[in-house]
């Protein structure tokens, strides 16, 4: 099935990271991202503004890509792009540009669903050789930005979701809570760093009552706005003072409501092959956790921190695994901003 030599450029343009890789063989040559320091002035992504700054920065970083990877554009052999979900703007840079370049070099087109790409993530080959996937069905708690979920893999492309947010994604909550602690954008890393600093014990906040396997994070954020107005009418100086225990004690909520669902999971399933994917997979609290589940028999996947953020490694593996099957887009496809992780 697989040809001697298969060569996938991938990009990935969903949302502020212009990304390009190249997969060879499932192996990866080449991982370049460019990231857009534009937002910062704004708190928070601007749609208008990531498009117009992936236009600027999709042809040099794929021009990278290739250098890096030591190939010339005739060696590829499929180009696969992120169709979705995403901001939409964005998305149409990186399906447009992944069009032109199949029509101009007649190789197929793949369209990757970003959710899946993240899972997929875990199929890369290092450079070196190395890989570790996990065998299938295994679960996988992707955790980003502008989702939560938790997905049963039964194979590269048959997933299922067992629950995900009714509202606000775990992501989202980390960077509302950084901007009320006036935590310059992107928020959650550095939350991340000063949780490190602070003990976790020091406050609590109440955890949702969701049904199923469903998330909720919404009423995380308004009870930890109320206790701050409530706290700083005491002391004007209180997020200042308790800076890191206050990220430690947030954080240390937002993965316990994760794992809680997580081993409802497990145990409803007995599938008892855990993986995480997405930006928040990065955060070290959920990764220590994730980690903990060992001692309970769990085999656990935690991908390397270059393959949590959004990336065009993890695009180019997806669509390498569709070029085995030859499922090939067509150049009517047009992106779908909502797109769900079983599409």
């Amino acid at each position: 099935m697989q040809q001697p030599s298969t060569i996938i450029l991938g990009i990935e343009s969903s949302c502020d990271d212009t990304a390009a890789a190249i997969i060879k063989n499932g192996k990866i040559l080449a991982n370049i991202v460019a990231n857009q320091d534009v937002h910062k002035a704004y708190g928070g992504v601007v749609p208008e503004l990531a498009s117009r700054a992936h236009q600027q920065n999709i042809v040099p970083v794929v021009e990278a890509a290739i250098n890096e990877a030591g190939i010339k554009k005739s060696d590829i052999n499929g180009i696969a792009f992120t169709n979705g979900p995403g901001l939409l703007g964005s998305l149409l840079v990186g399906s447009s540009f992944s069009k032109a370049f199949a029509m101009a070099m007649n190789i197929p087109l793949i369209e990757v669903n970003h959710m899946q790409g993240h899972i997929l993530a875990h199929f890369i080959e290092e450079k070196d050789g190395s890989k570790n996937p996990p065998t299938f069905p295994f679960i996988c708690l992707t955790v980003s930005g502008g989702h939560t979920q938790l997905v049963k893999v039964s194979s590269y492309f048959e997933m299922e979701v067992l629950g995900e947010t009714i509202d606000d994604a775990a992501g989202e909550a980390f960077d509302k809570v950084a901007k009320m602690l006036s935590i310059p954008y992107p928020g959650g890393p550095l939350l991340d760093k000063y949780a490190q600093l602070g003990d976790a014990t020091k406050y609590k906040f109440a955890h949702p009552k969701v049904p199923e396997l469903n998330y909720s994070f919404s009423g995380l954020k308004t009870s930890v706005l109320y206790f701050l107005k409530k706290q700083l009418k005491e002391n004007p100086d209180f997020i200042t003072e308790n800076l890191n225990d206050i990220c430690a004690s947030v954080q240390k909520t937002i993965v316990e409501i994760l794992m809680i669902e997580l081993n409802k999971a497990i145990k409803q399933t007995g599938i008892k092959r855990i993986a995480i994917a997405g930006g928040v997979s990065a955060n070290s609290e959920l990764r220590n956790q994730i980690q903990n589940l060992t001692t309970t028999g769990c085999e656990v996947y935690i991908p390397k921190f270059e393959y949590c953020t959004d990336n065009a490694g993890m695009i180019a593996v997806a669509g390498y695994f569709k070029f085995l099957e030859k499922n090939f887009s067509t150049q009517g496809i047009t992106p779908n901003a909502r797109m769900k992780v079983n599409q």
